[in-house]
C-alpha cells in the first residue's frame, strides 16, 4: 500500500527518517489526491441538496477513513507473512472466520428480518420501503453501524445534525490513524518492489506499449499438478488454464457456489419466495444462453492466442490434431464449469418454485443440458480456432492486434459466419430432439440428450482432426511474417 516513487526511495529510504516519518509523508501525499477526488464529488452532488461544507467534509471523512483501513490492512498482513503465517493459511482462518459469521447471521436474519411479500416487490417506492425496513432490522442494524456512523456526516441534513454525527466519525478516523501510525513493520522491501512495478508500467506507457503494461503480473499458481508422463495434450490445457487469469481459480468457483447457496438459503421456504425463485431460474436460462453466444468470444486461451508462436507449437513432439485438442480444452472446461454450475442452481430454484407439479421435467432438462453443452461449447470454438488456421490476417491473433472501434466489423461478419456454421452443424441433432417431442418430454428427453450429445461428440471429433491436419499445414513462413 505504501508506494515510493524511485526519487523518494533513493533519497528518503537512506536517510535519517523513522518508520513512522514515511508513514506520515504518504498520509500527506495521499490528502492531496484526496482533495482533488472530494472537489470533485462536491460539484457533482452539489445539486442534490444540502451544504457543500458539510458535503466535502463528509467526503473527506469516507476517503480518509478507507486509506487508512486499506494501508492498515496491508501492514496486518505483512505483519502475518513476518510471523510465518503464510497466505494459504490466513485465507484459510478468513474463510473459516466468514463461513461461521454467515451461518451465524443468516440464522439471525431468518429470525428478526421482516417477511418478504408481493406487495413489498410491486414498485420502486415499496421496494425501497422494505429494504429500509431490512436495514433497520436484524442483524444488518449492527454489522452496518459502523458504516453509518462515517458516513452520517456526509448525510446531515443541517449544521446541528452535522455536529452530533462529526464526532463519532472523527473517533473511527483516530482509531485508524492509530492502527497505522502504531504498527511495527517493516514495509522497506515491499515498497521498493513495488515502486519498480511501477517505475516499470509508466516506462512500458510513455513508450505506447500498453499491452506491455498489462503483461506486468505474478506468477499463477497451477489449478493442478502436471505429471511427468500423460497425455501430451494435458500440457497444452495445463497451460492455458493458467494463462486464464485469477478469474477462473478454483478459489473463484468456491467463492460462488457458496454465495449461491447462501442466496438459495437466505430467500427462505414462504411462498412468496417461489416467484422470485421462478425468476432467478429465468435468468438462469438467459445467462446460459449468452454464455454459449459470448463465452467463446472472451474465453480465447486457444489457437486465436498461441498462433503467434506456432513456430514453438510446431517443434514439440506431438500430431497436429493433439495440439488442437489441448488448445481448445482449457476454454471448453471453464465454460462447460460455468454453464454446469448454472444449470444446478437453475434446477434447484425451478424445483423450490414448481416442486414436484411438473414432475421430473426440470431433472430431465437439467441432466439434458449437463450432457449437451460441453459438446456445445466444443464445437462453437473450433469454429473460429478453424478461422484462424484458415484466415490468420482476419482474426486477432496474441495479446496483440486490432481492438476498438475499427475491428468492430470484422468481428461481427465473424460472427455472423460462426452462428452460420454452427447452425448447420446442429442440423442433425434437431433430428433427433425432434423423434423425442413425439413422447413424453421428460421420459424422451434423456436418451434423445444422450444420442444428440454422440452425434456432436462424433463431430467435435471429425472437426479437431480436421483442423489437426490444417495446423499440420499452416505455413508459418507465408501467414505471420509481413
Amino acid at each position: 500500500a505504501l508506494t515510493f516513487t524511485e526519487a523518494e526511495v533513493a533519497f528518503l529510504f537512506p536517510a535519517p527518517i523513522s518508520r513512522r516519518a514515511l508513514i506520515h509523508f504518504k498520509l500527506m501525499r495521499s490528502q492531496v489526491r484526496i482533495f482533488f477526488t472530494i472537489l470533485f464529488l462536491t460539484l457533482l452532488t452539489r445539486r442534490s441538496g444540502g451544504n457543500a461544507w458539510t458535503h466535502a467534509i463528509g467526503w473527506w471523512l469516507i476517503f480518509s477513513t478507507l486509506s487508512l483501513h486499506f494501508l492498515g490492512s496491508s501492514f496486518a498482513r505483512t505483519m502475518l507473512l513476518d510471523r510465518g503465517i503464510s497466505n494459504r493459511m490466513r485465507r484459510l482462518m478468513v474463510f473459516l472466520f466468514v463461513l461461521a459469521l454467515a451461518g451465524f447471521v443468516t440464522v439471525w436474519a431468518k429470525r428478526t428480518l421482516p417477511k418478504l411479500n408481493a406487495s413489498d416487490l410491486s414498485d420502486l417506492n415499496s421496494i425501497a420501503d422494505y429494504a429500509q425496513r431490512v436495514l433497520n432490522s436484524g442483524p444488518a442494524l449492527y454489522l452496518l453501524y459502523p458504516f453509518r456512523l462515517v458516513a452520517r456526516p456526509y448525510l446531515a441534513g443541517d449544521a446541528g445534525a452535522f455536529l452530533n454525527a462529526l464526532g463519532p466519525a472523527l473517533l473511527i478516523l483516530l482509531l485508524h490513524y492509530a492502527w497505522v501510525v502504531r504498527s511495527n513493520v517493516a514495509f522497506e522491501e515491499a515498497s521498493v518492489e513495488a515502486s519498480q512495478k511501477l517505475a516499470a508500467k509508466l516506462a512500458a506507457a510513455r513508450a505506447g506499449n500498453w499491452q506491455g503494461v498489462k503483461t506486468l503480473r505474478k506468477g499463477k499458481r497451477p489449478l493442478f499438478k502436471l505429471a511427468a508422463t500423460g497425455p501430451p495434450a494435458t500440457a497444452l490445457f495445463w497451460k492455458n488454464l493458467i494463462s486464464a487469469g485469477q478469474a477462473f481459480t478454483f478459489r473463484i468457483w468456491v467463492t460462488i457456489v457458496i454465495l449461491a447457496v447462501a442466496i438459495y438459503a437466505g430467500l427462505g421456504t414462504n411462498s412468496h419466495s417461489r416467484d422470485l425463485f421462478s425468476g432467478l431460474a429465468i435468468l438462469i436460462g438467459i445467462l446460459l444462453g449468452w454464455s454459449l453466444l459470448i463465452g467463446p468470444q472472451i474465453v480465447r486461451q486457444d489457437l486465436r492466442q498461441d498462433l503467434p508462436l506456432a513456430d514453438v507449437l510446431k517443434m514439440y513432439p506431438m500430431r497436429g490434431w493433439q495440439v488442437v485438442l489441448g488448445e481448445v480444452l482449457a476454454p471448453v472446461a471453464i465454460l462447460a464449469g460455468a454453464q454446469w454450475l448454472l444449470v444446478l442452481f437453475g434446477a434447484a430454484f425451478l424445483l423450490h418454485a414448481r416442486g414436484m407439479s411438473e414432475g421430473p421435467l426440470p431433472l430431465a432438462i437439467a441432466f439434458s443440458a449437463i450432457l449437451l453443452l460441453p459438446m456445445l461449447d466444443l464445437l462453437l470454438l473450433l469454429i473460429p480456432n478453424a478461422a484462424v488456421l484458415l484466415f490468420p490476417a482476419w482474426i486477432q491473433a496474441g495479446r496483440e492486434g486490432p481492438r476498438g472501434i475499427e475491428a468492430t466489423g470484422q468481428r461481427l461478419i465473424l460472427v455472423l459466419g460462426q452462428l452460420l456454421v454452427f447452425a448447420v452443424t446442429l442440423l442433425p441433432v434437431f433430428f433427433v430432439i425432434k423423434l423425442a417431442l413425439g413422447a413424453a418430454i421428460a421420459v424422451a428427453l434423456p436418451p434423445a440428450a444422450v444420442a444428440a450429445a454422440v452425434i456432436l461428440a462424433v463431430e467435435a471429433g471429425l472437426g479437431v482432426m480436421l483442423l489437426g491436419r490444417l495446423f499440420e499445414r499452416f505455413d508459418l513462413s507465408a501467414e505471420l511474417n509481413p
